[in-house]
């Protein structure tokens, strides 16, 4: 008797959005109601007068946070930010969350109020609802699922397809600020496990450790968007990495990028603690992830619309395809880019 042997796929083969298309190639929509499925920031069902936005993302213990150094209030805060994050990269506007949570028996009720605490704050920051969710047991550690819900005009929504060659490469705020406060928490928590007498060092370290545990969304892009008639022809919120969300837009749009090094905003606290971990500070800004700024496109006749919106960096050109996506230094070198931000599905923290 002969058993059939069974090839085997690990999952860090494909990475996580190789599974996700992997898993979801062979589905189609049926419903007339859905416009945009798995593939952009935001699925986008058509009811009526204006488009609803929904995104998910679950936060798993270990793989997204760490709770010896993540404080749950700080947690709850993020874990809504996240998402919100996402209905903003459509430009539109979040309204409501769910939030589902599995808990392990070592998380009290005054430890779960903490973490609601930071929902909460969130959710009245960012003007959304709680508007349900379900609660499990979990057999190890604490995984948070959050919904977003969000709305937009039909002819306001933007998509990660709508790229053209000749548009203006565009990102807001500073990027890889919030990798090098996961570094140095990393580190403190090494030498903590080392010598528990010794206590964390985190002077001066306040905004980049904030841009890890307590990031905000930019919600006041969308705003200024709007004040001054502006609309992106495609966007991403920079989650995984500035390299491999400008990558999504480039596969989703059939297009290359060239992206000048001069244009990516790093702030003078993350250059500072780049070089004193031996790191280079555009790779932070490219690989780092977890920023939540905002990386979007426009026609070449909107730069005037641009030109002076306060925290926003031209940063480069849509070119061909076949072009490539290629950084130009401040050297005057030209390299390919190499998407290499946050990868789920292997072992360790930051980019890989």
């Amino acid at each position: 008797m002969t058993t059939k042997k069974t090839n085997r796929t690990e999952i860090g083969t494909l990475g996580e959005f190789g599974l996700i298309d992997h898993l979801v190639s062979s589905f189609s929509t049926k419903n007339p109601s859905t416009l945009t499925g798995v593939g952009d920031d935001a699925a986008v069902l058509d009811h009526g007068d204006a488009m609803t936005l929904i995104s998910t993302d679950m936060l798993i213990e270990g793989i997204h946070f760490d709770l010896s150094y993540t404080p749950l209030k700080h947690l709850g805060y993020k874990s809504i930010v996240v998402n919100v994050s996402d209905i903003y990269a459509m430009n539109g506007t979040p309204e409501q969350v769910t939030v589902s949570i599995g808990l392990s028996n070592r998380f009290s009720v005054e430890a779960v109020e903490e973490l609601y605490a930071g929902i909460k704050k969130a959710c009245l920051n960012y003007g959304v609802d709680l508007i349900g969710g379900d609660t499990s047991a979990s057999n190890k550690g604490l995984i948070i699922s959050v919904t977003a819900i969000g709305r937009a005009k039909k002819e306001k929504i933007v998509y990660r397809n709508g790229a053209k060659v000749g548009d203006l490469l565009c990102i807001s705020g500073n990027l890889g600020a919030a990798f090098l406060g996961l570094q140095i928490l990393e580190r403190e928590k090494q030498i903590w496990q080392s010598n528990p007498d010794i206590q964390p060092d985190f002077d001066n370290q306040d905004y980049l450790i904030g841009r890890q545990l307590k990031p905000e969304a930019r919600f006041d892009m969308i705003e200024l968007f709007a004040k001054h008639q502006l609309i992106p022809t495609s966007m991403i919120d920079i989650s995984d990495g500035l390299a491999s969300d400008l990558f999504h837009i480039c596969k989703q749009s059939n297009v290359g990028a060239f992206l000048e090094e001069s244009g990516v905003s790093v702030h003078p606290d993350t250059e500072q603690q780049a070089i004193k971990f031996g790191m280079d500070p555009i790779t932070c800004a490219l690989s780092g992830g977890e920023d939540y700024e905002l990386l979007f496109t426009i026609n070449p006749n909107d730069f005037e619309k641009v030109k002076y919106l306060p925290d926003v960096y031209i940063a480069g050109e849509i070119i061909n395809e076949d072009q490539g996506v290629m950084l130009h230094t401040k050297g005057g070198n030209i390299h390919p880019i190499t998407a290499q931000g946050w990868q789920h599905f292997n072992k360790g923290k930051g980019p890989k």
